[in-house]
């Protein structure tokens, strides 16, 4: 089950596109934009979870 990403920050409601990968997320879909993780010190204030990347799909040419 993959995770769902928000399109805003939570704390700054900064827009997050679906393909940013300067956004993070905890394993409870918390959603941050990279100025606030780092402020946070990539910690999620809602459930005390670790803020990483949000994963992505490799691209093939098939």
């Amino acid at each position: 089950m993959a995770l769902e990403m928000r399109a805003d920050c939570e704390r700054c409601q900064a827009s997050l596109p679906v393909d940013c990968a300067e956004a993070l997320i905890c394993s409870y879909e918390c959603t941050f934009c990279q100025e606030c993780s780092a402020a946070m010190k990539s910690v999620c204030p809602n459930c005390g979870g670790q803020l990483v990347p949000r994963p992505t799909r490799i691209k093939t040419n098939s």
